[in-house]
Order: C-alpha cells, then sequence, then structure tokens
C-alpha cells in the first residue's frame, strides 16, 4: 500500500505553480495546477515507490524549497515571516526536478505513468494523467510558464539524470 505522499505532492505542486504561474484567469489556473499535481504525483510515486520510502521521506523531510527557490530566483520576494512560508519545508527539490522533466517531455511522461502501471502502482483508470501525457491546446495554454523548455530547464536538469536512471535501469552507458 503507497504511504500517504500528500504533503509532499501538494507542497511541490504549490512550488512548481508558484514558480511558473498560469497565464490566464481562473479556469487558466486550475488546469495549470491540475498538470503539476499530476505531473508532482508521478514523480513522487516513482521517487517514493514504496512504503517504506515513504516512511523515510516522513522521518528525514523532503528538504524543502531552498535550492529550488535559488535556481529560479524567487528567493528574492519571500519576505521575512517563515510561518507565511512553512509549506515550503515540504517541497521535495528531486520530485520537482523529475516532475519538471516530465512536463516538458510528454514521451518521458508516458514512459513514467507506464512505470508506474508496471509497478503496480496506478491508482486509477488509464486517463488518471491525461493533462500531463496528452495536453490539448487548452491545457498548454494554460500553463505555458509550466511547460515551457527553457524556463524549467534549470529545475529538471537538477536531478533529471536519476529520473531516467529509474525509468532504465541497467542501460548501458556510451562512453
Amino acid at each position: 500500500m503507497q504511504a500517504d505522499l500528500s504533503p509532499v505532492i501538494a507542497a511541490t505542486a504549490q512550488w512548481l505553480t508558484r514558480a511558473f504561474p498560469a497565464s490566464g484567469g481562473a479556469l487558466a489556473s486550475a488546469l495549470c495546477e491540475a498538470q503539476a499535481r499530476q505531473a508532482v504525483t508521478v514523480a513522487a510515486r516513482l521517487r517514493y515507490p514504496t512504503a517504506m520510502d515513504a516512511a523515510l521521506l516522513d522521518m528525514a523531510g523532503p528538504g524543502g524549497s531552498g535550492p529550488l527557490d535559488w535556481v529560479t530566483g524567487a528567493d528574492a520576494g519571500l519576505g521575512d515571516d517563515p510561518d507565511a512560508h512553512a509549506w515550503r519545508t515540504w517541497v521535495d527539490e528531486v520530485v520537482a526536478s523529475w516532475a519538471a522533466s516530465l512536463l516538458i517531455d510528454p514521451e518521458l511522461a508516458a514512459r513514467a505513468v507506464a512505470a508506474l502501471a508496471d509497478g503496480g502502482h496506478s491508482t486509477g483508470a488509464p486517463a488518471e494523467y491525461r493533462r500531463l501525457v496528452a495536453p490539448d491546446d487548452g491545457d498548454r495554454s494554460a500553463a505555458a510558464l509550466l511547460r515551457h523548455p527553457d524556463l524549467l530547464a534549470p529545475v529538471a536538469g537538477l536531478h533529471q539524470n536519476q529520473l531516467l536512471d529509474r525509468l532504465h535501469p541497467g542501460r548501458t552507458l556510451i562512453a
């Protein structure tokens, strides 16, 4: 049984949508959030595939958004009130990086969702991650910043190799 990763998923998705906000109104914000949450959910389930992994995360903590804020420049506007940003302590840098990688590459996202299904981690219908793996024009328009390869590259590049290793175990390295 998958342990509860919801605090990490919620905080990391919130960090992504604040760092790369929707362009448009309330509907665009909802579509952007849905895409971020789907990407983060897949990334978190891949990163913490067992209940033991999730329990260790719960004990040690995810690390917070500090390094991500620095990479994106979001640390400049945080202010001095630590209580206003307590949710940021639940952001997982690796999960955010993996989610960013999935958001900019739908083929990689499809492989990640397939890896979840192969590992028995799928919890719903095949359409559960449709906005992630097959975004329509409305999804792309709403999440233009969230899916922009150049903007997400610094975040995705932090741990993308680990994601590729996770999705392709035992692949041969070419020198």
